[in-house]
């Protein structure tokens, strides 16, 4: 075959696809999710939305199994990461935690430096090299818009940091990892105005890389973000589509009337 006949090879292929089907979860007798279908495309934000209690944070953990920690827990259905039911068997919980990070509402560095914040994970991964680590901790603290803030305190401890800083640190901190998906649970509820403004920028700009999914009480902040939008209540997704349809033209009048204020 002549140069000119070369075939080129094929784009890789985007992962980070999140997949739920028919998936029910129950804390003991009380059931928290209905027969959820929801399918998250890679590399996009998706807002889950609702009132307090009406499932998206359980949602939102179980993709990751964090839920799966409690004791009494059961579930129905599947989740799909890349094609991979979370739940099953080949999936062990490690390999589920590093592929897919999370973010808490509260910020929660470890009492450690800086760097060692960021470093953590892939220590615990096995990568020992001084000069690798080294790449890995700034460019994780790039990918998190701060390391111009902290490259002449990597020693200094985390817990110094402001809460906002704090929060982009653990983003840091998951990024560290490589995950094809970071889950955000209200990650920005307890900061104020400016330091929110990042983290949605910082939102903008992780999603060409990765995928995102964000729980949050902020309709506002869903509409800035958010490619789509999912809309729970009483454990049951009601709709999902489109970020600007669903804030303009919902198909739900349940729907219609938790975006417009009428409850939650």
């Amino acid at each position: 075959m002549t140069a000119a006949m070369a075939v080129e090879p094929a784009p890789a292929i985007a992962r980070g696809s999140v997949v739920a089907e028919h998936f029910s979860f129950w804390y003991g007798e009380k059931q928290a999710l209905r027969d959820i279908n929801l399918s998250v495309a890679p590399r996009s934000v998706t807002a889950l939305v609702g009132p307090s209690g009406c499932g998206k944070s359980t949602f939102l953990r179980s993709i990751n199994r964090m839920n799966a920690l409690l004791p009494g827990i059961r579930h129905e259905g599947a989740i799909r990461l890349d094609d991979t039911d979370v739940y099953s068997r080949e999936m062990q919980g490690v390999v589920l935690r590093r592929r897919v990070g999370m973010l808490f509402q509260r910020w929660n560095p470890f009492p450690k430096s800086i760097y060692d914040n960021v470093g953590y994970g892939p220590r615990i991964n096995g990568i020992r090299n001084r000069s690798d680590l080294d790449a890995i901790v700034e460019s994780a603290l790039q990918r998190a818009a701060l390391w111009d803030e902290v490259k002449d305190r990597l020693r200094e401890s985390a817990l110094g940091l402001s809460g906002g800083q704090q929060q982009r640190l653990c983003i840091a901190r998951a990024l560290a990892n490589e995950p094809e998906v970071l889950l955000l649970d209200e990650p920005a509820s307890a900061l104020d105005p400016i330091a929110t403004q990042k983290i949605e920028e910082l939102m903008y700009e992780l999603k060409r890389e990765l995928t995102i999914i964000i729980v949050t009480h902020n309709l506002q902040q869903a509409a800035r973000v958010s490619n789509r939008t999912a809309f729970f209540y009483l454990g049951e997704l009601v709709e999902e589509g489109p970020t600007d349809r669903m804030f303009t033209s919902p198909s739900n009048e349940r729907t219609e009337a938790y975006i417009t204020g009428r409850f939650g």
